[in-house]
């Protein structure tokens, strides 16, 4: 039986096709349409779900899943937009046309895409609740055969957060917290209030956090919020207005912490880092509260998450450092993409009652490479058609030998190969690569590359029988959702006044023998690779491995700041065209930058993208 999942609507929209069970595709909207975090229907996520197993014209689904309930989201609005009148009437008459217009009708716009795809739904369209959705999408794909289920994220119908129970093919949730009162609103406001974009910045805040002094916790708990033992907590409502207005903080939030909100894109002072400390503190603490309260409630040893908070890899590193459970496994499309997969093994799981296979070791994630892939074949008919100068190397070990010897003579590498990730992070397959012993690489990559800010931390791919070697670190972390410290015989002595200096000059000190990737706390979110998983990008590392010493290397998402990952050959051949990328990776083909023809733009293309 075919089943198509469907999350859209507020942010990150994407598609996910399960057959039997077994996950055939997914993908988010954003990767096609290249608008970033793109919220509309997944028209073209959808289309490729379909064309990745075979469904045509002529052809039917056994049933459409979407990811919440639009009826019960709506009655929350209303009620909220009721209980808080008349201080949310902006907000109301910025919300209600679009529900009219769209989201009320969710099913009618579902049947009439596939309509127009010449598709027929045999059984009937679902709708999970979202923290089903994302509980499904953590427990369903996870090794275990039984595991408490958390899931944390800013709000889905009412509920914001959940503790749930998997066994077998049930799952089951046990307890919620409800809106207004939510771990995941209460990080984006100080997402907001630091200058950053909501549902987008929240990974920066993070970042940001280690250049910072966790001086304002005392305030944030004192006011802010009142947390219980169990991690449950409710938020004096007093100081937010994500609830009746436009904006997620007010004027008795700005005047608790000193003035204004920061501005976006202004000087960054010791306040935000401060601020980005403390609430990261506040978070972690709540964090682990909620994951002790349901170890005891289930009674498992192993736990599944998913839910945006369950991106905020510092959290889940400290979650698995002080052994709240024996084992931890975190969707790696934690967010609302996710949803669209959980949406569909609920389904077929909980809904239908099909049997589930877990062995404790492996998941059925596929390494999250569930998206669209290209041939050698396609690709050379492109670049040849276009003009483009490339090397062919069509057997692995020759390519990763290039591959490799590349990042060694510290050149800038974007790689395009096998299946796109589904999720927030770039595994290996959209990747842009560097040499993580490069002093200069992390600013390099920044700067001249992503265009972002510069004190935003790189993460590394490192040989998962390796992870040891340079990391105080347990056990795998195939989806850079963990952060670790680097081990303390690869540190080098800060200097005395350390904390007192600039954040710029921080930035910049040799803090270990790979500093491209060691944050300013020697911290690091590692990725893992195995061959098994991928073996090409496994093989990139073997041979560095071999030429360096290190089996490392830097990995960060293949874009730009603004633009979704890339998805096709020509999103990265223009990518790399457009930054000081010194060589490109498209499969087989190897394309460096001197040799290329003149790249000319029509118009300045950075103001296609905004800013995150």
């Amino acid at each position: 039986m075919d089943i198509l999942g469907i999350s859209a609507y507020y942010h990150d929209s994407a598609a996910c096709l399960v057959r039997d069970g077994k996950i055939v595709a997914a993908a988010q909207e954003e990767r096609f349409s290249r608008k970033k975090h793109d919220p509309g229907f997944p028209r073209h996520a959808v289309e490729y779900c379909l064309a990745e197993g075979g469904i045509g014209r002529g052809g039917s689904l056994g049933a459409v899943a979407f990811y919440d309930k639009p009826s019960l989201k709506f009655g929350r609005l209303l009620e909220t937009y009721m209980g808080t009148a008349p201080g949310g009437w902006r907000s109301f008459m910025a919300a209600i046309p679009v529900w009219m217009k769209e989201k009320l009708w969710i099913p009618m716009h579902i049947e009439e895409e596939l309509d127009r795809l010449g598709v027929k739904v045999e059984e009937d369209f679902y709708f999970p609740e979202h923290h089903e959705s994302h509980a499904a999408s953590a427990f369903y794909p996870s090794p275990f055969r039984k595991a408490a289920v958390l899931t944390l994220d800013g709000v889905g119908e009412w509920a914001t957060t959940t503790v749930g129970l998997g066994e077998g093919h049930k799952l089951t949730l046990l307890e919620e917290m409800r809106f207004p009162h939510s771990i995941g609103l209460l990080y984006s406001a100080f997402t907001y209030f630091t200058g950053f974009k909501v549902n987008s910045g929240e990974y920066k805040l993070m970042g940001l956090a280690p250049y910072g002094k966790p001086k304002y916790v005392r305030e944030i708990l004192d006011n802010l919020v009142d947390v219980k033992p169990d991690g449950s907590f409710r938020m004096d409502m007093r100081y937010f207005s994500y609830a009746d207005g436009l904006r997620m903080t007010n004027d008795r939030f700005a005047k608790l912490f000193g003035g204004p909100a920061r501005k976006p894109e202004s000087e960054i002072t010791q306040r935000e880092m401060d601020l980005a400390a403390s609430i990261q503190v506040v978070t972690e603490d709540i964090v682990l509260k909620m994951a002790r309260h349901a170890r005891e409630v289930t009674g498992c040893d192993s736990c599944c998450m998913a839910g945006g908070v369950a991106l905020n890899c510092v959290a889940n590193g400290r979650l698995l450092r002080e052994k709240v459970f024996d084992h931890l496994w975190i969707q790696p499309a934690s967010g609302d993409a996710g949803g669209a997969l959980g949406a569909a093994l609920a389904v077929w799981h909980n809904a239908k009652g099909n049997p589930r296979e877990a062995d404790g070791v492996h998941d059925a994630m596929q390494g999250a490479y569930l998206g669209p892939e290209f041939d050698d074949g396609e690709i050379r008919a492109y670049l040849d058609a276009k003009g483009y100068v490339y090397e062919y190397h069509g057997e692995r070990g020759e390519r990763a030998r290039r591959i490799a010897q590349l990042i060694a003579g510290e050149k800038v590498v974007g790689c395009l190969q096998g299946r796109m990730e589904f999720g927030p992070r770039a595994l290996g397959n959209r990747s842009i690569l560097g040499d993580a012993r490069s002093p200069k690489m992390q600013s390099i990559m920044n700067l001249k590359i992503k265009y972002r800010e510069s004190f935003r931390p790189f993460a590394p791919s490192v040989l998962e029988e390796r992870v040891g070697d340079f990391f105080e670190m347990e056990g795998p972390s195939p989806y850079m959702l963990l952060v670790a410290q680097v081990r303390k015989d690869r540190l080098k002595a800060p200097p005395a006044n350390v904390e007192d200096l600039p954040m710029m000059e921080r930035l910049h000190l040799l803090r270990s023998d790979v500093p491209a990737i060691t944050h300013v706390d020697n911290s690091a979110r590692v990725q893992s690779v195995t061959a098994e998983t991928n073996p090409d990008y496994y093989a990139i590392l073997k041979e560095f491995e071999s030429m360096t010493g290190y089996g490392i290397v830097i990995n960060t998402s293949f874009n730009v700041r603004g633009e979704p990952i890339v998805c096709t050959p020509e999103d990265a051949y223009r990518c790399f065209m457009r930054t000081e990328m010194d060589a490109l990776v498209l499969s087989g083909c190897i394309l460096l930058k001197e040799n290329q023809p003149e790249w000319k733009e029509t118009k300045e293309w950075k103001k296609d993208y905004v800013l995150d």
